[in-house]
């Protein structure tokens, strides 16, 4: 057998030839964007469509049931229900429920109710569910703005001059909740005033000024070298504070200050007193050198109960060494006493 020559390859077999298959063109009304907007818009032309596309046989099924429910669905409604009343009073209490008027928007026949003594937030509420508008203003002569109608409350209700919106409307004049109301509307508050309770003992102290809603009320010792104990119902009240007759405008935030005195001790002539001073250094003889130095600082001995007796004496202030002077009445160990 010859052998072919170097660099010879032999043919290569052909592939095996299919017969050609035209790929269908697709129509501009067959593009499934313009079916399924068919078959939403107008169902019957969008399931025309469908079936003229290229779509598989499921698809197209699926695309008909669908958009026949779509298009038909407005058609079904409730089956009518059987009337069984008469015709004539239903139409009368229909009637009656048409002209029954809607007590949120209509006034009271019998007028408004009143109210006043009520919070501010709370009967403006109230006022509107019974077919009224409101607005307030200060009912004393501060013409105080109301930021938080919470805190106020109604002394005086008139109608307004003027309405807001179409319901009436009630003007309220208010107070702060803590304030008792003006005799008239625009006058002053009559602020509530501290009562004396010198003399008293703390705890009837205490009940007395409870009408008046302090924020705190607190003892202290009337005398500065006596600390008072946890519990002092018994202890009697020698000074107070606010005094007996000043007016109270914000008891909220005012602490009342009790100085009291322990039972069978009497109170102090002044505030700022020591119940036990200390005792006035004896007076001592001395030579002529001391007789002169003790003329020169001011003459003799003297003793001062506390540092308002010293200044109705015009000796304040006292140096270490002056007449007078003893560490009680230093209270900041300068050596200077009552200079402040």
């Amino acid at each position: 057998m010859t052998q072919p020559p170097p660099g010879y390859r032999h043919p290569q077999p052909s592939p095996p030839q299919y017969p050609y298959v035209p790929v269908p063109v697709r129509r501009w009304w067959q593009h499934p964007a313009l079916v399924i907007t068919a078959l939403v818009v107008l169902p019957p032309g969008g399931i025309a469509l469908a079936w003229l596309s290229h779509w598989s046989r499921t698809k197209k099924i699926i695309a008909t049931v669908l958009a026949g429910l779509w298009f038909f669905t407005p058609f079904l409604g409730d089956p009518p229900k059987e009337q069984k009343d008469d015709a004539k009073p239903k139409a009368a209490v229909t009637a009656a429920a048409t002209t029954a008027p809607s007590p949120s928007v209509s006034p009271s026949p019998g007028g408004p109710a009143s109210f006043v003594g009520q919070n501010l937030k709370k009967a403006k509420g109230a006022a509107y569910d019974a077919g009224y508008n409101a607005i307030s203003h200060d009912a004393s002569d501060g013409d105080v703005g109301q930021w938080d109608d919470d805190n106020w409350k109604v002394c005086f209700q008139t109608p307004a001059a003027k309405k807001v919106g179409t319901m009436p409307t009630l003007d309220f004049g208010v107070v702060r909740n803590e304030w008792p109301c003006p005799a008239k509307d625009g006058e002053p508050i009559p602020y509530p005033k501290m009562p004396k309770v010198v003399g008293q003992s703390f705890e009837k102290a205490s009940e007395q000024l409870k009408p008046l809603a302090f924020q705190a009320i607190e003892a202290e010792s009337a005398y500065t070298d006596v600390t008072v104990p946890a519990t002092v119902d018994d202890w009697t009240v020698c000074f107070q504070e606010p005094k007996a007759g000043e007016e109270v405008e914000y008891p909220k935030t005012t602490t009342a200050h009790l100085k009291v005195t322990a039972p069978g001790t009497a109170c102090p002539r002044s505030e700022h007193t020591e119940l036990h001073p200390d005792p006035t250094p004896p007076s001592t003889g001395g030579d002529d050198s001391d007789d002169s130095s003790s003329s020169s600082s001011g003459g003799g001995s003297a003793y001062y109960e506390n540092c308002d007796a010293v200044r109705a004496a015009d000796a304040a202030p006292i140096r270490r060494g002056e007449p007078g002077y003893r560490p009680g009445l230093d209270r900041d160990g300068d050596g200077i006493a009552c200079d402040r």
